[in-house]
């Protein structure tokens, strides 16, 4: 399995690094470019729309990203 990479975001004024395993950095950069977001933006979007107390950043992302394209798995049947 990949190694976690870190990559640091400015999300509300304040610095934020984040880890994700290569194959979540490439899903994560697909779906902001197919939505036409920047990665940054769509970090803050997905950082505004978690509930802080019941995951970190991090793992809100992978459960967007997993959301994202069981969504579309469900759309293309």
């Amino acid at each position: 399995m990949n190694r976690p990479l870190k990559r640091s975001f400015r999300i509300r004024g304040h610095r934020t690094s984040l880890s994700l395993e290569e194959p979540f950095w490439e899903a994560l950069r697909e779906i902001a470019d197919s939505e036409n977001k920047t990665l940054a933006g769509l970090v803050a979007e997905i950082d505004a729309k978690r509930n802080a107390t019941a995951s970190g950043l991090s793992g809100a992302i992978r459960v967007f990203i997993l959301d994202h394209y069981r969504r579309r798995y469900r759309d293309d049947m």
